[in-house]
């Protein structure tokens, strides 16, 4: 669901962010807790939630409010999405949700019953965190990750020139379309078999960056998420092969986004990081985000010396080894069936948990490769 705010509406919550970071003018309050921020489907309507403890979802717009009767705290109206929250996190709202949580959890509010605002993320439905207005994905940026359909040994000896000579980053486009939230079902595509896996760190834009330099890059920076970059090996069926992106990509399901997004403060190292993935409960992928080859903030200066990466643009840094695809990490490829459950973790982000399905009225023929 795309949430559209106009520019007068910007506007306001604009003047009223400068407002309250004049008022409220340091010191930054101290915080109780860590949180994390999410969307979710409270009352039939898509909502902004504070996450606690990965299990308890604190309405933003409903807490503000009640904070907003106190004569201490100023007025400040809420963005609508996450999108607004990204652009507007640094100009005082990180703040009020600070004033937020410290005002719940001092307050003893989480326990069951006390605000109707509060609520057990097991009892809501947790969307996509984010409606990205694009995606950008790093191809090839793990070391264990190249060249990995070759024998170990033809993977080692890639790895090891790319380390000699890393060449530039390789970004491309996925469509922003195909975001599913955390617990959706992945769907397998009519006549496709070879569906594949990547988990990778999402990166997402809050302050707009044009021509920014690797070492402001983090300036920029709102949060993190999880995304997984599913995969079609199948190829365009032609006896010359050709790359296509969107075929590979492009498919409906094929971006699971979430759980939730972690405000860039509380992510000490987002270039040490570890990343696993499970199908079935049979471990895939099992790195740490230092194996990249260009790092997040190199992402950044390469994707905005082409474009302007605007806020809420969300941008996948690459998978580690030990895709489907893979004949390095394990003899034979794999690739996934209906019926088949993918559970992805990235440390200090959190989890993602989904079912894999056959597209409806598809039938799935023989892959060579299980």
């Amino acid at each position: 669901m795309r949430t559209l705010i106009s520019s007068a509406a910007l506007a306001v919550l604009l003047m009223a962010a400068m407002a309250f970071a004049i008022q409220t003018a340091p010191p930054s309050p101290s915080l109780a807790e860590p949180f994390k921020l999410g969307t979710f489907e409270i009352g039939g309507e898509p909502a902004l939630g504070i996450v606690l403890r990965d299990r308890i979802v604190v309405e933003l717009k409903a807490a503000n409010r009640e904070l907003e009767r106190k004569p201490e705290y100023a007025k400040l109206p809420m963005p609508e999405d996450m999108k607004g929250l990204a652009g507007l996190y640094h100009m005082g709202y990180d703040r009020r949700i600070y004033q937020i949580v410290n005002h719940v959890v001092g307050g003893g509010l989480l326990d069951g019953g006390k605000r109707s605002y509060v609520h057990q993320v097991a009892d809501v439905r947790t969307l996509p965190p984010i409606d990205p207005g694009k995606i950008l994905n790093a191809a090839g940026n793990y070391f264990g990750h190249v060249g990995e359909m070759n024998t170990p040994e033809e993977q080692r000896k890639e790895a090891e020139e790319r380390r000699r000579n890393r060449g530039m980053a390789y970004l491309f486009l996925k469509p922003p379309s195909v975001v599913i939230g955390n617990g959706e079902d992945i769907v397998i595509p009519k006549g496709r078999d070879k569906i594949d896996w990547e988990c990778e760190l999402g990166v997402i834009i809050g302050e707009p960056a044009k021509y920014v330099s690797a070492a402001n890059a983090k300036n920029h920076i709102f949060g993190y998420t999880i995304e997984l970059d599913m995969s079609d090996r199948g190829g365009r069926g032609e006896e010359q092969p050709r790359s296509d992106w969107l075929i590979g990509k492009g498919h409906d399901t094929f971006a699971p986004m979430g759980p939730f997004v972690v405000p860039a403060e509380f992510v000490k190292d987002p270039m040490n990081l570890k990343q696993t993935l499970t199908v079935n409960g049979k471990l895939m992928q099992d790195s740490h985000s230092s194996d990249m080859i260009h790092n997040v903030y190199e992402l950044i200066e390469y994707g905005s010396s082409i474009l302007t990466l605007e806020t809420g643009d969300v941008i996948a840094a690459g998978s580690p080894a030990g895709t489907g695809m893979s004949r390095s990490v394990r003899p034979e490829q794999i690739f996934l069936k209906p019926g088949d459950k993918i559970v992805a973790t990235i440390e200090g982000i959190g989890i993602m948990t989904h079912d894999v399905k056959a597209e409806a009225g598809a039938s799935m023929g023989p892959t060579s490769s299980r």
